[in-house]
């Protein structure tokens, strides 16, 4: 059986109060980001998906590095993440999926999925 290999735009939004992560209802925070689509690049796939995941305007992204996450048994597919350094203006706020927003920073207590635990560690 193939694995289904996803294309995913990540965004690293970093600010006073620390690195932007989001999180649903399980509160296991994450980077903003998400899949590209067939016809669109992992940029535009992370810029479009920060901006309906917090509302943020993004102004400038800048390619930082390509990170494959693990493989998920379940699902039967791993995501290719192409990370961004993304600066945005505006107040994050929760839309769509996304139930809290919130900022972090190393040593603070909020959970990290493992994988954007060790995308931000690459990233620091």
């Amino acid at each position: 059986m193939s694995i289904l290999r996803r294309r995913r735009g990540t965004a690293i939004v970093e600010t006073d109060k620390g690195i932007l992560v989001t999180a649903g209802r399980s509160k296991i925070f994450i980077t903003p980001g998400g899949g590209a689509g067939r016809r669109e690049s992992r940029m535009q796939a992370s810029i479009r998906e920060l901006k309906e995941e917090t509302g943020l305007e993004p102004y400038f992204a800048m390619a930082l590095f390509k990170f494959e996450g693990k493989v998920h048994q379940t699902y039967n597919f791993q995501d290719l993440h192409t990370v961004y350094l993304i600066k945005a203006q505006g107040t994050a706020e929760p839309k769509h999926e996304v139930k809290y927003v919130a900022y972090y920073k190393p040593g603070c207590d909020l959970r990290l999925s493992s994988t954007t635990k060790k995308i931000i560690d690459e990233y620091l």
